[in-house]
């Protein structure tokens, strides 16, 4: 892609899944990185196995003082702060009846307050400093409805929301977009799925399978990227043609 050489790259929620795959993406395209998450054995299995990142940082994208803290951070050891993957997440696979407070609120600390805090950080950094990137994970969940998943869907809702607000008010010189997949075989996938449910969701897609988290890394890299230097504000679906089609399809 070009315009990616020599840029300063942070991705949240960056030791496994989609966020590893991007972090190996940018490093790819000679990015900085540096790889955010608060999973100490993932951050050593990470530093393992992409060894030229510029560092792994430790933070709760829920918290924001460490959230400023990481982001400072990331600023110091990279010289700046160019574009920010905005991708750490949970979830729940819970009946909406079943879904306790405690839970509601650690799914929306996470995946909405923490991208709050991370962009409204980075943007702050980038508006001093020239400008960049804010790139956000939102999912086909907020898009439509999901059963087992109401707390997530409505995460990923705000989040697409949160993007295009954004996008408005930082124009000109930071652009913000979302992507928004459908079934990723990530750890986290994996974890909430039997090989039973895999197979039926494969059935339901009409590429026939999960996307691999590298097919979501690189549509973060092409946005990221001087190719896409006139494109904000918008959300990318990439599901394989899973939302593509209403009842007929399903």
């Amino acid at each position: 892609m070009r315009g990616l050489e020599g840029k300063r790259v942070l991705v949240t929620g960056g030791a496994s899944g989609i966020g590893a795959a991007t972090a190996a993406r940018f490093l790819e395209e000679s990015s900085a990185v540096c790889v955010l998450d608060r999973d100490v054995k993932g951050r050593e299995r990470i530093r393992h196995e992409l060894p030229d990142l510029a560092e792994t940082l430790d933070a709760d994208v829920s918290n924001l003082k460490q959230v400023e803290a990481a982001i400072d951070d990331a600023v110091r050891i990279m010289g700046g702060l160019d574009v920010v993957i905005n991708n750490a997440g949970i979830s729940i696979r819970h009946n909406f009846l079943e879904i306790t407070p405690e839970e509601w609120a650690k799914v929306m600390a996470v995946n909405l307050t923490g991208v709050f805090y991370v962009a409204q950080a980075a943007a702050r950094h980038m508006m001093r400093h020239g400008g960049g990137v804010i790139l956000q994970t939102a999912s086909t969940n907020g898009l439509v409805g999901q059963p087992f998943y109401a707390d997530y869907n409505a995460t990923k809702a705000g989040v697409i929301e949160l993007t295009k607000s954004m996008a408005l008010e930082l124009a000109p010189k930071i652009r913000v977009c979302a992507v928004a997949p459908g079934y990723v075989l990530t750890p986290m996938q994996r974890s909430e799925y039997t090989d039973e449910m895999l197979e039926e969701v494969n059935r339901k897609v009409p590429l026939g399978r999960h996307a691999k988290p590298e097919e979501i890394a690189a549509l973060f890299a092409f946005l990221a990227s001087d190719d896409a230097a006139y494109i904000t504000g918008q959300v990318f679906t990439i599901d394989g043609a899973e939302t593509a089609g209403g009842l007929a399809s399903r």
